[in-house]
């Protein structure tokens, strides 16, 4: 009879546990075993010198080069930027009002701007959008000042944020990603924190987004409209087997062009993120690799199904 019992309470305690944590990674993990899976794949012959390809379930590495070698994250910091506010904000809806503090120093750097202005108000989820979309430095210090009071005590945060992670190869200096020479990072350390920062779901509705719309302002009664610089080089997400869902852009002149992206291919998702491909702002080598990438990706797993049906 005891017996009996204790297998009861077991399978009642099985069954709890399965649904608690179906959603959270079980069912995917379970159907891991019924579904093709690409456990290795070259990525070399493109256009970035240091790329790494990372599953977002589990993180394990399908494919690298020079992925802990040092490189300039440029505006791929801003990542860190938005989850390290997003995690501060009491709320998304707070309403912030930028400051010439703001700006300062912004135009004589060339720095890329949402399009704000001094003395603007507007919700911290907007300039999140500025942040990850147009990749304003504006708001990434609007959120900065609002938050800590000084950029410095931001990059605290943020610093702090990449400890935590392990992303040991990895020093911020700035909130925007404008260069410094002890600002730095590596292709692998930028994928752990985008894998990080796909948990949250404010942070990947933000970064899926093709444009945003603010609405009205005090100093824009037409409001503002952001667009991806991922998407703008992007008019077809389509890859083989899946599509791009989102990513930030990065760009400086001694980073060259560098993204972190991810997709879903095959049923489940990857992060890439590549660096250090020569170009200016405005060329897409960084996208292309990331086309070339994820169809090479898309491919290996058409063909893995293909076996597998034999």
């Amino acid at each position: 009879m005891l017996v009996a019992c204790v297998v009861v309470e077991l399978t009642a305690l099985v069954l709890l546990l399965t649904v608690l944590f179906w959603n959270r990674g079980l069912m995917e993990w379970m159907q891991s075993f019924s579904v093709p899976v690409v456990k290795e794949l070259d990525v070399s012959g493109i256009n970035s010198p240091s790329a790494v390809l990372m599953q977002v379930r589990g993180g394990k590495i399908l494919g690298a080069m020079n992925e802990h070698e040092r490189i300039y994250p440029a505006s791929l910091t801003k990542m860190m930027t938005a989850i390290v506010a997003i995690q501060e904000l009491k709320s998304l809806d707070e309403e912030i009002t930028l400051t010439m503090d703001d700006f300062y120093g912004l135009a004589e750097r060339d720095a890329t701007r949402a399009g704000f202005e001094p003395e603007e108000t507007v919700s911290a989820r907007h300039l999140l959008y500025g942040v990850l979309l147009p990749s304003g430095a504006e708001c990434c210090l609007a959120l900065a000042h609002y938050l800590n009071g000084t950029e410095e005590a931001f990059v605290e945060k943020m610093n702090e944020g990449a400890r935590k992670l392990g992303m040991e190869d990895t020093h911020f200096c700035d909130c925007t990603g404008l260069h410094d020479p002890d600002h730095y990072s590596t292709v692998y350390d930028m994928a752990v924190l985008l894998r990080y920062c796909l948990r949250d779901d404010d942070f990947r509705e933000i970064i899926e987004s093709p444009w945003h719309y603010t609405g009205p302002t005090n100093v824009h009664p037409d409001g503002i409209t952001f667009y991806s610089t991922l998407f703008n080089n992007l008019p077809d997400p389509a890859v083989t087997e899946g599509e791009i869902l989102g990513g930030k852009t990065g760009y400086t002149d001694d980073a060259g062009l560098c993204l972190a992206s991810y997709a879903e291919v095959g049923g489940m998702e990857y992060i890439l993120v590549t660096a250090g491909a020569a170009g200016n702002t405005g060329s897409p080598l960084h996208v292309e690799d990331a086309k070339t990438i994820y169809n090479r990706l898309g491919s290996a797993w058409a063909e893995i199904a293909e076996e597998t049906k034999k």
